[in-house]
Parts: C-alpha cells; structure tokens; sequence
C-alpha cells in the first residue's frame, strides 16, 4: 500500500494568501464597521423635551438653595441681633439684687443728715451718688424699672403677691410695690412684686360698725 504523504509544518508557512483571499477579508471587516456604525446611530439621542425637564430640575435646584442660603443668612442677622440686644439679660438679673440692697439701704437712711458725723455724712452721700450713677447706667443700657403705683394690674409685668382692702380704687389697681420690677427693651427681667387693691367686704364693715357700737 502506497504511503500518505505527509504534510510538514514548514509546507504550512510557504502557503501563500491569495488575492481573493485579501478581498474577503476586507469585506468582512468592512460589514463590521458598518455595523459598528449603525449600531450607533441606532442609540436614541436625548430629546428636546427630556433636555427642558432637565434644565428645569436644575434651575429649580439652584433655586432651592439659593433660598436656602438666603433664609440661613437672615437667620444668622437675627441671632446676632437677638444677641447684642439681649446677651446680658442673665447679667442685669443678678445685679438687680444687690442694686436692691443698695437701694433699700439709702432708703432706710434719714432725710435729715445734720445731726451726724461729718465722715458718715460723707459716706451716705457717695452711697447715693453710686445708687443714682448705677441707675443711670442701667437706663443707658435699656434697663427700665417697673414701678406700677396706681396702675391696672398687668400678668404680664406684675406679680401680685397679697390684696389690700380699698374703695378709693378700682378693684385690680396697684397699691402698693414691694419690689420693684425691671425690663431690658421690651423683654422682662423680673416682674414687679405689688400689692393689688379688692373691694371692702359687707362682712368686714358690719363687724366694724358691730365693734364701734359695743365701744
């Protein structure tokens, strides 16, 4: 039997491509990049509509944030106004106290000075003079004392601590301050401790008559 004969690896290399060969590859590579092409332009492109709702959002965005930072910056104003105007409210709180010391220490002082030594003369006069100078820094200030004496009685300024029996008044009427109350601006610090007048009862002015009649 006539042996096959074999083909040798170096019989594959000395193999030529033909013309013909080179042309249907060209083609095939063409076919590719014209579906490559048509790939895409078949992409949709993003419409006129979708761009105008995009342009929106983001217009509408930007508006958000623009209020956003405006409000915030108004906030800001507010808070340092609010600041300067009232920061030192817990500080005038407790200097009234021992301005109130002070006050009802120069009260209890006499009028009539003449009879007493030259030096403690001397000291109940700076007294006063650093009462009325305290005073006056506190008007400076915008701290203004409530001293409502004769006055309707108002919740929102006043503390009634105790009623006194007056028909000279009408009922509700401040007669009497115990202590003094105080407002920085429109904000109060402590309201002013008084007594409100009430109207004489029946009772009371039967017993009254009752007493003067045994007397």
């Amino acid at each position: 039997m006539p042996d096959k004969k074999i083909q040798r690896p170096e019989e594959f290399a000395k193999e030529k491509i033909t013309p013909e060969d080179k042309d249907e590859n060209l083609v095939e590579m063409s076919l590719e990049e014209n579906d490559a092409l048509d790939d895409e332009i078949d992409e949709p492109e993003e419409s006129d509509e979708d761009s105008k709702n995009t342009d929106s959002e983001i217009k509408d965005q930007l508006l958000r944030a623009l209020a956003e930072v405006e409000n915030m910056r108004r906030r800001s104003e507010r808070d340092v106004a609010q600041a300067n105007k009232y920061g030192h409210l817990a500080f005038a709180r407790d200097l009234l106290s021992c301005f109130d010391n002070l006050s009802q220490a120069i009260a209890l002082a006499p009028e009539d000075k003449s009879h007493f030594d030259e030096n403690l003369k001397n000291i109940l006069v700076g007294v006063e003079m650093i009462s009325n100078e305290i005073d006056t820094i506190l008007q400076r200030h915008h701290i203004t004392k409530i001293n409502p004496i004769g006055e309707k009685f108002d919740y929102n300024h006043h503390q009634a601590m105790f009623e006194v029996p007056n028909d000279d008044v009408e009922v509700g009427t401040v007669v009497q301050v115990a202590q003094p109350g105080y407002l920085l601006h429109d904000r109060l610090i402590r309201p002013a401790m008084v007594g409100v007048s009430k109207k004489t009862s029946s009772t009371d002015s039967k017993e009254e008559n009752s007493v003067d009649k045994q007397a």
